[in-house]
């Protein structure tokens, strides 16, 4: 192994020199802003933080790739970059403008051969979507159906890498900043989650998984990925039509209308986690639309996270042990999470933030997912939660919080924009009242293998 050369031995597909150029075009931005704001935490210089945000939310929104994913992951993780980046960096859209069609050329040959274009009846050279890792084209297949086909964009393990050690700089000099929340191991499951993302075979077995697990709910449409036509950097699946909610919400549609794309979309994301121990972790605008039945479609299924099933345990017993002010069971299921060195006082503030979560969960009645008209409520309450761990010593948030805290956070957003009233306790109840630990591991496992999942860290 010490011999290798040093392009070997990095992840797949990176190359140095293509680690080398994205660097040279992020560094200065999450570097320099970085710097810059230390400077002023440590010497009390003066500095105009929510420029230097703004500045960083023009540049990584000009970037393809994962760095703007990263961006919009973090803004929902609490303290793991300052306020004003976060609120900047939320606002980033997965709308990186198009390759052209000599790149979708050679990505098709490359993926499918010489004769590629014989094995579909039309294929549109020009993109119908771009994203932040590749970009969608329709297509036709033979036999009629409806396709759409997903190319990555050249280089991106290379911009991964890149990208994941500005993101390590930026993390490392607040952390020394600011040390209430310890993110080493949010870094690694960011980091974990996105290098699964590049692997196109993959996303097709968790689409496949999606497919079993939400069979039963007619609500929720999910593609069928088209066997024969999966690669690597290629995914081909079935066309969904449907329409963006920002779009669908412009005509202004009735309650009842966005009470059930509410409960589409808390069915999508929930019921594969309490049933089967998994986790859609980027519920982003873009990853699905309102389809002509008033369901949902599930566009995306890169970032997925399997849980063990005493995970989802840990996750109910917070629940209850909120809901009864139960300090003892909070603390073991804190525990279960996989948090360390949670003192009673860390857990009072932990609490804060966990209540403020399972609020709509603990009242029987129809409601809207936030009562409060104060729009910075949920930002009011972090800070509360982030100066109580820095008096009491910091906390270290383990790799499973990350995709859980995105998932919360994201679809009460979606959920507000909406104005979705529904009785969110019964929801859950129903979700919950059967749980068993054995019988969803076994449900898991079976899920896992039929779909053909590799296994995950």
């Amino acid at each position: 192994m010490a011999d290798r050369p040093e392009a070997a031995r990095r992840h797949d597909g990176a190359t140095l020199f293509g680690e080398v150029k994205r660097m040279a075009r992020t560094s200065g931005a999450v570097g320099g802003i970085a710097a810059r704001l230390a400077g002023a935490r440590m010497f009390g210089l003066r500095t105009d933080r929510a420029a230097h945000a703004e500045d960083l939310k023009v540049l990584l929104g000009g970037l393809k790739g994962p760095l703007m994913k990263v961006a919009q992951f973090l803004s929902t993780v609490p303290d793991a970059l300052p306020a004003e980046y976060a609120a900047e960096l939320a606002e980033l859209q997965a709308n990186a403008p198009p390759m052209g069609r000599a790149f979708v050329r050679r990505r098709m040959e490359s993926e499918l051969g010489r004769d590629w274009r014989s094995r579909f009846m039309v294929f549109e050279e020009d993109a119908a979507a771009a994203a932040s890792l590749g970009q969608v084209h329709r297509g036709t297949l033979p036999d009629g159906r409806q396709v759409a086909c997903k190319l990555q964009y050249p280089d991106m393990p290379s911009t991964v890498e890149a990208d994941l050690r500005q993101l390590k700089l930026a993390m490392a000099i607040y952390h020394r900043m600011d040390n209430a929340i310890r993110q080493g191991d949010v870094y690694l499951e960011l980091a974990e989650r996105l290098r699964e993302e590049l692997d196109y075979r993959r996303e097709a077995a968790q689409m496949r998984l999606y497919r079993r697990m939400l069979a039963g709910e007619p609500a929720v449409h999910v593609p069928e990925p088209i066997a024969g036509y999966c690669t690597e950097r290629l995914l081909t699946m079935t066309w969904l039509d449907g329409q963006g909610l920002m779009r669908w919400l412009a005509d202004d549609p009735p309650q009842e209308a966005r009470n059930r794309v509410a409960e589409a979309l808390f069915r999508a994301w929930y019921v594969p986690l309490y049933r089967y121990g998994v986790i859609h972790g980027d519920p982003h605008l873009g990853n699905y639309q309102v389809a002509g039945d008033g369901g949902v479609n599930l566009l995306d299924f890169g970032a997925i996270r399997v849980f063990p099933a005493r995970f989802v345990r840990g996750v109910i017993d917070l629940y209850e042990a909120v809901r009864d002010n139960d300090e003892d069971r909070a603390h073991a299921a804190y525990a279960a999470w996989g948090f360390t060195d949670v003192t009673r006082e860390k857990l009072e503030i932990l609490n804060l933030w966990a209540k403020f979560l399972y609020e709509p969960l603990m009242q029987d009645r129809a409601r809207r997912i936030q009562e409060s008209n104060d729009t910075q409520f949920g930002r009011a309450v972090a800070e509360q939660v982030h100066a109580g761990l820095q008096r009491t010593g910091g906390v270290k948030p383990p790799r499973e919080f990350v995709l859980m805290d995105r998932s919360a956070i994201g679809l009460g957003s979606v959920f507000l924009r909406l104005g979705a009233e529904l009785n969110w306790y019964r929801m859950f109840q129903d979700l919950i009242a059967d749980f068993d630990t054995d019988r969803l591991a076994a449900r898991q496992a079976a899920a896992l293998a039929e779909a053909g999942v590799p296994t995950t860290t």
